[in-house]
């Protein structure tokens, strides 16, 4: 196995193959990515049994073809320290790799292809592609929500749902909920749900970089897969049962709460800076056309803010964890946003004032 690239082509899809390479392994070969030459195409592939990703580059003229596995960190840290314009060299030398760049010599130890672990193909059930922006912007409208360790494991990850011609993404930390649709052009008649976990999730956020670019996604009955030009990303799905979102959605608010988005973020932070630190409650007071923001902390210490809404309803004193609200009017696009509530015990319904594609639910707090 020999071949000879540029630092650039190499270090991208490295740099994205490393990230799902986890430090601390179990199995060695675990730490290591796996090389594959065949004619004029380099493949690169890291797993940590639950996610896997194999990134292609296409080498400029063919190499001997080969495979062996190598550590990742040291050969990413490698190609990250040699200069901008480098030729890298890489060949397999008795069960050595060596790299070499003008007068720079690397030898580095590996383990044999044979022992690298590969996640087994699963049959997809459901099959289709959509532009890479639109599903980024589905993921990072509601990734934000995901629980990080509950118990509750199947809350640690992202449920994906395909109905009809729309997909969906749904998170929930059992305090709050993230709700996402786009039409997908699917066709598909019968509900199909997955629960993709949140490394899986976050993994595969940072690969939809070309906005316009497809990406292909295969549903299977224990692996989700997508593929574009430049990858192919596995990762396993979480096994269990989503709640019934449905429910959870507000229905009947009829006190109705429209601000500018930015003001009320700048607001929202503002007060959030003399909240109890570790409840992170603030309350808020509705009355005609006017909102006031309220918080305060053990310490005896109080912050107010006052800001002009679009309210018509009955007084409404609410509490909520002002990160919450800052959560989602972080991810939102629109410069109004709809808050819809019905009293102080009742979630609120935050969404885009003008676009309902994604909702929002917050659970309130007694202050």
């Amino acid at each position: 196995m020999h071949f000879t690239i540029q630092r650039e082509a190499l270090l991208k899809p490295l740099q994205l193959v490393a990230g799902v390479v986890e430090r601390r392994q179990t199995l060695p070969v675990l730490s290591n990515v796996l090389l594959v030459i065949d004619g004029q195409r380099l493949s690169l592939t890291g797993t940590d049994l639950e996610v896997e990703l194999v990134g292609r580059v296409d080498l400029e003229e063919a190499a001997d073809a080969g495979e062996i596995t190598v550590p990742a960190r040291k050969l990413m840290d490698i190609c990250k320290s040699l200069p901008a314009e480098a030729m890298i060299d890489i060949r397999l030398d008795d069960q050595k790799v060596v790299v070499k760049s003008g007068r720079s010599r690397f030898s580095l130890s590996t383990l044999p292809a044979s022992e690298f672990p590969s996640v087994e193909e699963s049959q997809g059930s459901l099959t289709f592609s959509l532009a890479q922006g639109k599903l980024r912007r589905l993921i990072e409208r509601t990734s934000f929500a995901m629980a990080q360790q509950d118990v509750r494991y199947y809350l640690n990850g992202m449920l994906l749902e395909v109905h009809q011609d729309q997909l969906r993404a749904v998170t929930t930390d059992g305090h709050r909920m993230a709700l996402c649709s786009l039409s997908a052009g699917i066709g598909q008649g019968d509900r199909h749900q997955i629960i993709v976990p949140r490394k899986g999730i976050l993994e595969l956020a940072r690969l939809l970089t070309d906005q316009d670019g497809e990406v292909n996604i295969v549903l299977g009955q224990h692996h989700i897969r997508a593929t574009t030009a430049d990858f192919t990303f596995t990762s396993k799905l979480v096994d269990g049962k989503f709640p019934d979102y449905e429910r959870v959605l507000p229905r009947g608010g009829d006190k109705f709460v429209v601000g500018d988005r930015q003001l009320l973020r700048e607001a929202f932070s503002r007060t959030a800076i003399l909240s109890n630190e570790k409840y992170r409650g603030v309350r808020l007071q509705l009355q005609s056309g006017l909102l006031k923001i309220q918080a305060n902390n053990p310490e005896q210490e109080e912050a107010e803010e006052e800001i002009l809404v679009e309210y018509e309803g009955s007084p409404l004193e609410i509490g909520f964890n002002v990160s919450y609200l800052l959560d989602v009017l972080g991810v939102m696009g629109s410069e109004q946003v709809r808050l819809t509530l019905s009293d102080a015990n009742s979630s609120a319904l935050v969404q885009e004032a003008d676009n309902g594609d994604c909702s929002y639910v917050v659970m309130p707090m007694r202050l």
